[in-house]
């Protein structure tokens, strides 16, 4: 993996979209590098009504739903160590894909928690994630505590 990408979802959809072309006509294709998506979406919501898929470029999606939140609060969906094991064993799988991409809705704190988290544990240095933006702790610690033992 040469790099990950923090995203809002509309940007992560911007992403997906260069790598598009019409049929027949490849040569079109504005990128071509091969990623994987991890996409956090809202429960509340029920999505954002936008699925990614695999193909050619796309070579794994993972989709998962639980809010931005710290502690439990009723009606929303609390990020869980199964939800972790599941982010910890696509990124082990898709090391391979040149770009992990990581969406939630405003790429700013689910995200950069897992981007954080998976920048470490493909052997990066995450400390920007943790200067310029607040990265969902609650996140990111359930998954160095996951990881601790898996």
């Amino acid at each position: 993996m040469k790099r990950v990408l923090v995203k809002s979802v509309f940007d992560a959809f911007e992403y997906v979209m260069q790598h598009y072309y019409p049929a027949g006509l490849e040569e079109m294709v504005e990128k071509s590098d091969t990623y994987a998506v991890i996409s956090i979406q809202d429960s509340h919501t029920n999505g954002f009504g936008i699925t990614f898929s695999e193909n050619k470029y796309c070579k794994g999606v993972l989709t998962l739903q639980f809010d931005d939140i710290i502690r439990p609060v009723e009606g929303a969906v609390l990020f869980s160590e199964d939800m972790a094991v599941q982010i910890i064993k696509f990124i082990r799988k898709h090391k391979a894909v040149d770009t992990l991409l990581i969406h939630c809705y405003a790429g700013q704190s689910r995200s950069r928690a897992v981007g954080a988290f998976a920048v470490w544990l493909l052997g990066g240095d995450n400390s920007n994630y943790f200067k310029k933006y607040n990265p969902n702790e609650y996140v990111y610690d359930k998954l160095m505590e996951t990881a601790s033992y898996l």
